[in-house]
């Protein structure tokens, strides 16, 4: 049996301890699409309820917990009469379709946002470019705690390029339900046709996730993304998480200019047991971004405006 230890320590962030009124200010209404809480196989550092009540702490307005193998729905329900009924930032889940919830299965979408899911994550840990992408480097990416069957590919495509029927059947639960579509881990080429199919069916809030992260996205990708009424997500891990893992600030920059702020949200991306937490990345974040320059009535919609009116029906 999986032994769960989630060693929840804020002042572990050593600049947690340091005063920053400025850019806590900023934090207050936040919303964070894309925490890594347990339970899951992964080793994390934060429960579901440990998040919430740290992003309540800075006056976030809500959270989606993430887990690449289960719906993290059910858990929430259950929390809601176990402390997240005391907790003022809202808590929301998802369900991401790799192997372990049967791939890309309607059915379990279904439940997941009937049962109040808000976000649908297509393949991450099972696509092409993740896989690939984790054959060739070295991500730091965690290992499972659990033992699991060997991972498969999973693609939205047919041999013939076209998007499968159980992917337009899941669009079409994604529209009717008025929930929010993310690109997950698919490399661009997928990304493509299954923006071209989710707004042909209906869907209106689509993200792509971390389009320098496996994705593979250019900035003149992410814009086009943008004009044709999708968020682009740029998680705030891979410009203030861990020192020796850390990319060039300026090419967040360069993305949100051309992308524009309105196209744009930041999340953390975090939880995981060797990481910042999410608060810690988020106060980082604003701090950098307000010292590059970038205007506090922007960091506000980054932080929180943007995310907040895809999230919240």
């Amino acid at each position: 049996m999986m032994a769960v230890d989630y060693p929840f320590n804020p002042d572990a962030d050593e600049d947690r301890k340091v005063p920053d009124p400025e850019a806590d200010a900023l934090l207050a209404g936040a919303v964070d699409l894309h925490q890594h809480p347990g339970p899951s196989p992964f080793p994390r550092r934060m429960s579901i309820l440990d998040a919430a009540r740290d992003a309540a702490a800075f006056g976030f307005r809500a959270i989606v917990a993430k887990s690449h193998h289960h719906s993290m729905v059910t858990d929430i329900l259950a929390l809601r009469t176990a402390g997240l009924a005391d907790v003022s930032t809202e808590v929301y889940g998802g369900i991401a379709l790799n192997r372990t919830v049967g791939g890309l299965n309607p059915y379990a979408v279904e439940l997941a946002l009937r049962m109040g899911g808000r976000m649908v994550w297509f393949p991450t840990l099972s696509s092409t470019a993740h896989v690939r992408h984790h054959e060739h480097h070295d991500t730091g990416f965690p290992t499972p705690e659990v033992e699991l069957r060997p991972n498969e590919i999973i693609t939205i495509l047919d041999e013939r390029g076209a998007i499968l029927p159980e992917v337009r059947d899941i669009l079409a639960v994604i529209a009717a339900e008025d929930a929010v579509l993310t690109c997950g881990h698919l490399g661009v080429a997928e990304s493509q046709a299954l923006i071209d199919a989710a707004i042909e069916a209906g869907v209106g809030r689509i993200v792509v996730n971390h389009p320098c992260f496996v994705v593979g996205a250019s900035i003149d990708q992410a814009a086009a993304w943008a004009r044709q009424g999708v968020t682009i997500e740029h998680c705030a891990i891979m410009y203030f998480g861990r020192p020796e893992r850390r990319r060039d600030l300026n090419e967040l920059l360069t993305f949100i200019k051309e992308v524009g702020v309105g196209q744009t949200v930041l999340s953390s991306d975090s939880g995981q047991k060797t990481n910042p937490l999410p608060v810690t990345l988020y106060r980082r974040a604003v701090r950098g971004l307000l010292d590059a320059g970038v205007a506090a009535a922007d960091i506000r919609r980054l932080v929180g405006t943007n995310a907040g009116n895809l999230l919240l029906p």
